[in-house]
């Protein structure tokens, strides 16, 4: 699942997830609906950007987190700053991995594969 208010950000990182074979990338503009949508069909991946309107990346992090059901989900967060800050408090709400923007596929495939082993 893949969340971000910018249509052109989904769709690259779509396209990236889909070159590196992933089959089924489904997307979501905002955490809330992702939120929702991951509850009643479970994901194993959220790339989830950090700024966005309404539920930004951390708040939709730690709400993954804090559900029984889907708190396991690898989530690995997207941002255009390298805040320390930030960073620590992804860290500490339990996100896997962290990508800054801007990226390429080949940076997205590394942090996946830290989390998942090689990808083939």
């Amino acid at each position: 699942m893949v969340v971000d208010d910018q249509t052109s950000m989904r769709a690259m990182i779509r396209r990236a997830l889909q070159d590196l074979g992933f089959k089924d990338v489904r997307d979501k503009s905002g955490a809330s609906e992702a939120l929702s949508a991951i509850k009643t069909d479970r994901v194993h991946l959220v790339i989830s950007d950090f700024n966005m309107p309404e539920m930004d990346g951390l708040q939709f992090l730690e709400a993954v987190r804090n559900d029984p059901v889907i708190g396991k989900t690898v989530f690995i967060m997207l941002t255009g700053s390298a805040d320390k800050e930030i960073v620590q408090k992804a860290a500490a709400l339990g996100v896997n991995n962290y990508v800054v923007k801007p990226f390429s596929p080949a940076a997205l495939k590394e942090k996946i594969e830290r989390v998942f082993g090689e990808l083939t």
